[in-house]
């Protein structure tokens, strides 16, 4: 049996040996930070696909780490159908501890400290913007990675002295690219990518290998953009609807979770299949 190394909200991480790792997604789903005891079927899969999608379609900007999602690959005993579709065989990564977060979109936390301060998580922005207007060019507002509760905003200096201004560089400009190619590909597709975040290792070598999940609707804001106005909450497909759910029904941030009704189930499931179809054309197994 391969070691656990870690256990977190949605993922169960393994070593696969020989400078590898297995990541199996799982149909958790979390929620202002907390784990909700209601799984949502086939959201793993759809995390994991989407996750193999973007690596490909990006390799052109940077390198990742997914080595295969072929089960024939994967060690004993997680070479099984149980493990399909949900399990990448990945390149063990010295993983840089900062949340890359790129917003295109002024919402979120960025909204409530414009309102506040006229800033979006520190930066200073024009006069007159409204809930949900694009920013003028995106904005990188990177946080510390927290082991618990709420990561930490911080401002790109402070990655600075973290990483080095090389590197604290690098890491800024291919999160804005990433999120630049993917937007204007969701664009085609009926999807407003609002914001993101993305997190990136070092190989081997110290080059820089985008890694853990991408774009996908758990770390990404979603919209329509059939149905985008400015002013208004959007018409999303992430975890935006179960986050209203819990804040209306009074279970915002409350521990432990509460049990999930069949409806919103059923409708951030097929929230989530919807973007899988939208964004790769395909249909989830």
């Amino acid at each position: 049996m391969l070691k656990k190394i870690s256990s977190g909200k949605v993922r169960e991480i393994y070593d696969a040996g020989e400078g590898r790792l297995l990541i199996v997604t799982s149909d958790r789903i979390s929620a202002y930070d907390v784990i909700m005891p209601t799984a949502i079927p086939g959201k793993g899969k759809i995390l994991n696909g989407l996750a193999e999608f973007w690596f490909e379609l990006l390799g052109g900007v940077i390198k990742n780490h997914l080595i295969s999602t072929d089960i024939k690959d994967f060690p004993a005993p997680f070479n099984t159908e149980e493990y399909a579709g949900r399990t990448m065989l990945v390149k063990r990564l010295k993983m840089l501890p900062y949340e890359c977060i790129v917003r295109g979109y002024i919402t979120g936390s960025a909204w409530e400290s414009y309102k506040k301060d006229g800033t979006a998580c520190g930066i200073p922005q024009p006069e007159g913007l409204s809930l949900c207007d694009k920013f003028p060019t995106p904005l990188f507002t990177p946080s510390t990675k927290a082991e618990e509760g709420h990561d930490i905003n911080i401002t790109f200096e402070e990655m600075e002295k973290g990483l080095g201004s090389e590197l604290a560089g690098l890491v800024r400009d291919k999160t804005v690219e990433i999120y630049l190619r993917a937007s204007e590909y969701a664009a085609k597709r009926g999807i407003i990518i609002a914001d993101t975040k993305l997190e990136f290792g070092l190989d081997e070598n110290g080059e820089l290998v985008l890694a853990d999940e991408v774009l996908t609707p758990d770390s990404s804001r979603f919209w329509s953009a059939e149905n985008y106005e400015v002013g208004k909450d959007q018409s999303s497909f992430d975890k935006q609807y179960l986050r209203d759910w819990l804040r209306d029904t009074g279970n915002k941030g409350v521990e432990p979770g509460p049990e999930l009704p069949a409806d919103v189930v059923r409708e951030t499931q097929n929230k989530y299949a919807l973007a899988y179809k939208l964004i790769t054309g395909k249909e989830i197994a």
